[in-house]
């Protein structure tokens, strides 16, 4: 690649960077303007079935599931569900029993089920016990306020809703790794959601809240349906779209407990999240690059675009980026964020989004799969 080429690269990199830059402060106001949504009007409450599957104990296991014991809701039922009888999450779910004898909670320990995906099969085990007509289902790491049920389940009162979603806020229990873990849903992710959202964009379903009702899900064909999904929670939200039904995103933010113990583990579950979003919205993976003004500014001094346009892109983008940190804080309610921090979180980010071109294959708990082209979940040890 001749030195020329080269230059024209590198001052496509600076117009991307720029670009990106107007990004960055759009979201900011975008996520606050979210932030600031009032809460649907509640109907009537109804009986409500929530379902937790669970697979060992995560940090802050116990207070994340007591939170769900703990609704503004007169009739609530609470199923947790494991796969393996020696799970260490089953103590912690005995315990939370015991000390609500009144509490309508069940839990369901069963090792069947075959789905792939072994989250959907957990789900299909605790489904019959599962008493009434409107389901709540929530990842284990998620940690919710006492009027989260009956602000989630809202939006089923209308016919033509059948499925509400939410997004989440990253709270990072202890560490750096899980503090940059939070960093990349607080101000990557979320925001990005929120601006996808903004434009009209109707991919978003996530795993932080799925409510539906039984009659819904039965129509999609029931957990069967995505058994073997890597992305199960956006392959419902397919499912039901099909059906003519609508998927809402509630303004209701939860709480995900982010406990990363290392770099490697960080790396492997951003890795396979990156995988996910690449497989579901690929065009918009790909621009995603634009959400990375700093690393592209980084890019474009690389390849020769003169000191002073360089550095002032360099600035600049370190600047919107602290401007959309702060503004993100401040919407979210988060304590204040360490901007020497972002510089680090971006350029890991980065690498993630590099290395997820270079794999089909996922870490998932304690098992490696490997990614078919239609997205579902394969053995790690078979070809795709």
């Amino acid at each position: 690649m001749n030195l020329d080429l080269l230059r024209l690269v590198g001052w496509a990199l600076w117009a991307a960077s720029g670009a990106g830059c107007l990004y960055l402060l759009y979201a900011g106001r975008a996520t606050r303007r979210f932030a600031g949504r009032p809460s649907p009007l509640l109907a009537p409450p109804v009986p409500v079935s929530v379902l937790k599957p669970l697979c060992g104990e995560d940090q802050g296991l116990d207070e994340n599931l007591r939170s769900f014991c703990r609704q503004d809701h007169p009739r609530l039922q609470v199923v947790f569900g494991v796969q393996d009888p020696g799970d260490p999450a089953i103590a912690v779910v005995r315990r939370i029993i015991a000390d609500a004898p009144g509490a309508d909670l069940v839990l369901v320990v069963d090792g069947g089920g075959g789905a792939g995906n072994r989250k959907v099969a957990n789900l299909q085990n605790m489904l019959p016990a599962a008493r009434y007509g409107l389901i709540v289902m929530a990842d284990s790491d998620m940690r919710v306020r006492p009027d989260y049920v009956a602000e989630v389940t809202a939006p089923l009162a209308d016919p033509a809703t059948g499925l509400v979603t939410c997004l989440y806020r990253g709270v990072a229990a202890q560490g750096v790794w899980s503090r940059l873990a939070a960093l990349h849903v607080n101000h990557g992710f979320l925001p990005q959601a929120v601006v996808a959202a903004t434009f009209g964009e109707r991919n978003g379903c996530f795993g932080a809240t799925i409510a539906l009702r039984r009659t819904t899900l039965e129509a999609i064909g029931g957990f069967a349906a995505v058994a073997d999904a890597l992305a199960d929670d956006h392959a419902l939200g397919q499912a039901v779209r099909r059906l003519g039904l609508r998927v809402v995103l509630s303004p209701h933010i939860v709480d995900n407990i982010m406990a990363e113990p290392s770099l490697a583990a960080l790396f492997r579950h951003e890795l396979r999240w990156a995988r996910t979003i690449r497989m579901i919205a690929p065009a918009g993976f790909i621009g995603s690059v634009l959400t990375q003004p700093m690393v592209l500014s980084l890019g474009a001094l690389a390849l020769g675009v003169p000191w002073a346009a360089g550095l002032a892109m360099l600035g600049a983008a370190l600047l919107c980026r602290a401007v959309m940190v702060r503004m993100i804080d401040h919407a979210l309610r988060l304590p204040v964020t360490p901007l020497w921090l972002m510089p680090l979180r971006d350029l890991l980010s980065f690498v993630v989004f590099v290395a997820s071109f270079f794999t089909r294959r996922v870490a998932w708990r304690d098992r490696t799969f490997r990614i078919g082209r239609k997205g579902q979940l394969m053995d790690g040890d078979r070809p795709a």
